[in-house]
């Protein structure tokens, strides 16, 4: 369940692309040295779009990845909040998993599985 929507609490970077029952496709845009607030993600799939360096934080927790344009990653259903610490532009697709698909929330998770 999501509780704090990024299109809510980041809406300069994230939109709906599209939603039905089962999924919602989001696109999040960013430019280098951009932040997000804290924000929740469902189990997702997330499909790059551009190269780009972030760093994910979660309380005492840090995540540094680095990824390339045209990859699919697994997002595990999580609580960050992030910043672009490349030098290019952010951009990538998100889609959603809805109802028990979803998952719950583990504290545990930062960052996406490749």
């Amino acid at each position: 369940m999501i509780t704090d929507d990024p299109t809510l609490t980041n809406p300069d970077h994230y939109r709906t692309l599209w939603e039905n029952d089962f999924v919602r496709v989001l696109e999040y845009t960013d430019e280098p040295g951009d932040r997000t607030t804290p924000h929740d993600h469902p189990n997702s799939v997330m499909v790059t779009l551009s190269d780009f360096s972030r760093r994910l934080s979660a309380g005492d927790r840090v995540f540094d990845t680095s990824l390339s344009a045209g990859q699919a990653v697994w997002l595990p259903a999580q609580r960050h909040f992030g910043e672009n610490t490349g030098s290019t532009p952010t951009h990538t697709i998100l889609v959603e998993l809805k109802g028990d698909a979803a998952g719950e929330m583990n504290p545990a998770a930062l960052g996406p599985r490749t």
